[in-house]
């Protein structure tokens, strides 16, 4: 894994979360309903590292790479029967264990807080409005609303937003999507492993810090919000 270079004095302004396998336990149940979605309309069902390995891309690309025997045709009816799937999951997906506490420590240190997903934004608001987080991101981009990871469009956009520089922003992310979005912005990163995408793949982008556990990304990312004050 090559360290991300940034100057020690880069002060961090601003902590932009990925959603689904970041803050939310969500993978088994986007990896289920993108399997099941398939069979519903007669293609072979992708194996499981296949799947989990497009959480986080938009829609049309995770679509493309999940199930690669699809016809055109068949997307609307792909998109129905994956969403029956997720919905069925989706009011019983929760934080992760110490995440709530991990953002109020972060909003403690005087550090916005944003959200960079590969969800819609109608699916991002739901699942804001479920755990009744709509006040805790300074501001939140979705993958339907520009181009999706991992292009830097979502991070460029926030940064232009609040006015910030992409070397003030870390990134924290379980997918290679998430590490290539934040390269290519110039911002720097911290993996977790605990999502979608296994270690070895995430070692193929630069990151801060690859962590286990979210009392790892606690450390990780409060001791570097402390040193680059």
């Amino acid at each position: 894994m090559t360290p991300t270079s940034v100057s020690p004095q880069t002060r961090i302004r601003l902590v932009v979360f990925d959603w689904d396998g970041t803050l939310i336990d969500s993978t088994a149940a986007i990896t289920h309903a993108i399997r099941m979605a398939a069979v519903d309309i007669g293609l072979p069902m992708p194996s499981a590292e296949r799947a989990s390995h497009v959480i986080g891309l938009g829609l049309s690309d995770a679509i493309r790479h999940a199930v690669p025997d699809i016809r055109h045709e068949q997307i609307p009816a792909y998109v129905e029967r994956y969403r029956h799937h997720y919905l069925r999951r989706d009011a019983q997906l929760m934080p992760f264990g110490g995440i709530p506490e991990l953002l109020d420590d972060i909003a403690g240190q005087g550090v916005h807080l944003a959200v960079a997903t590969g969800k819609s934004r109608a699916g991002l608001n739901r699942a804001l409005l479920q755990l009744d987080w709509r006040g805790r991101f300074a501001t939140t981009r979705c993958a339907d609303e520009g181009i999706p990871k991992p292009d830097p469009w979502m991070l460029n956009d926030i940064c232009e937003e609040l006015a910030l520089e992409p070397a003030e922003i870390v990134m924290i992310g379980d997918t290679t999507h998430d590490l290539g979005m934040a390269r290519a912005a110039g911002a720097q990163a911290i993996a977790v492993t605990y999502g979608a995408h296994p270690p070895e793949q995430l070692r193929t982008e630069p990151a801060l810090a690859m962590v286990e556990t979210v009392d790892g990304l606690r450390q990780a990312l409060l001791q570097r919000l402390a040193g680059g004050a």
